[in-house]
């Protein structure tokens, strides 16, 4: 009867191996057939209105889908921006620290979808963690450490099993799984030798101190996967000071929320990747950019050159921003949908226009007031003349 006293870890290790199988499923692997099928959803998602996503970790998944089908479709160089603002105006907060983790999951989920042996490494450790767990169970039964029975996975030992200790440990196998469930199914790695050699992706942050910090918290090189944020192909850099980084290994480039005063640098640092790296570099992406500001670039001549240069090059892939009344979001290649509240929607929004490019502050809210019956709808208004307009006019002054 001994396999019913593993049935319960059995179980849960099966739940944890669904919960990285269900979130693999929603990461593409390389292979033509997957590929293929992707392609053909793809061809019939052009035009389509996006959904909301159900939650801060869909939203990093379905940004790094996006950021994946632009690089299918645009290949190798590829340029592109997603914006992730849930802070509905309240400025408590910088963008960069409000959205921080999002972009946690999203340089996860996006090191998945691009950078080959990264997403195959962590399933390789989940099931040697598993499997590590199953048979360091079964040796506990089998010298007789049934106290251990109802206890946490962490398998620790009770004071009336000491005995049952000293023999287990007697033997080999067993130190060799406790080792390996404390490390997270992660083969013990001697510091001196790099824990990642393949291919690379980089965040750039705004200043040194903040690749810092995510140097620090995000932890890509933890000697156990759980307490890592990110995979251990991800390295830190920031915007300014002297790049000494060896670069010749990246493939993926994040530049998480790059202000104006930073413009030049990240005009400097992607033309020199795109020179250097040529068609190895997969894939840039731009993370909430405040690339022009008044008091840095202005709006006048310097402005509009960076805006040609770089700015209006940048796809929007993704798109998410919570309004006081609801939300506008986009995940490419379908359209910008702006979702309005309601309490009878099966989800609690309902859809209420559907755009292919990005609207302005103002037609968003115009969009809502003529969905509200607020303001007329100049579509429909058309033909109706001088004396129309004359009205509309007269309307408007009369509220100021």
């Amino acid at each position: 009867m001994a396999y019913l006293r593993i049935f319960p870890i059995a179980c849960t290790v099966i739940l944890q191996l669904r919960q990285i199988s269900a979130f693999s499923s929603l990461i593409s692997s390389h292979t033509h057939l997957e590929r293929a099928t992707r392609s053909r959803l793809m061809s019939t998602s052009y035009g389509m209105p996006t959904e909301l996503p159900d939650s801060l970790d869909d939203s990093a998944v379905l940004a790094a889908q996006g950021c994946a089908d632009f690089f299918q479709d645009a290949g190798s160089m590829a340029r592109c921006r997603v914006d992730f603002d849930t802070s509905v105006g309240d400025e408590t907060y910088t963008t960069l620290k409000s959205s921080t983790q999002f972009m946690q999951k999203f340089v996860t989920a996006l090191c998945y979808e691009i950078i080959p042996g990264v997403k195959e490494m962590r399933e390789k450790e989940m099931f040697a963690l598993a499997n590590a767990k199953i048979e360091l169970k079964q040796l506990m039964e089998k010298e007789g450490m049934s106290s251990l029975e109802n206890q946490e996975e962490e398998m620790s030992v009770g004071d009336d099993d000491e005995g049952a200790e000293k023999k287990a440990t007697s033997n080999p196998r067993f130190n060799e799984l406790k080792l390996i469930i404390q490390n997270g199914g992660r083969e013990p790695n001697d510091s001196s030798t790099p824990l990642w050699t393949g291919p690379k992706a980089r965040v750039y942050f705004p200043d040194e101190g903040s690749a810092a910090l995510a140097r620090r918290d995000w932890n890509p090189s933890a000697a156990n996967p759980e307490d890592a944020l990110v995979p251990p192909c991800v390295e830190f850099s920031s915007c300014g000071g002297v790049q000494l980084q060896d670069i010749s290994n990246d493939e993926l480039i994040f530049f998480f929320c790059p202000r104006a005063s930073e413009a030049e640098f990240v005009e400097e640092v992607l033309s020199r990747s795109e020179d250097m790296l040529g068609d190895q570099l997969k894939l840039t992406v731009f993370v909430n950019p405040l690339l022009v500001d008044m008091g840095v670039t202005g709006f006048g001549m310097a402005g509009r050159m960076l805006r040609e240069r770089l700015i209006d090059r940048l796809v929007q892939t993704y798109y998410l921003r919570t309004l006081p009344w609801g939300a506008l979001t986009r995940l490419y290649p379908r359209q910008f949908t702006v979702w309005q509240e309601d309490e009878n929607a099966q989800d609690g929004y309902r859809m209420i226009k559907s755009m292919d490019r990005l609207p302005s502050n103002p037609e968003v809210e115009d969009i809502y007031d003529i969905e509200n019956g607020i303001a007329n709808d100049p579509e429909k208004a058309k033909g109706f003349g001088f004396l129309d307009a004359l009205g509309d006019f007269v309307n408007g002054m009369t509220k100021l």
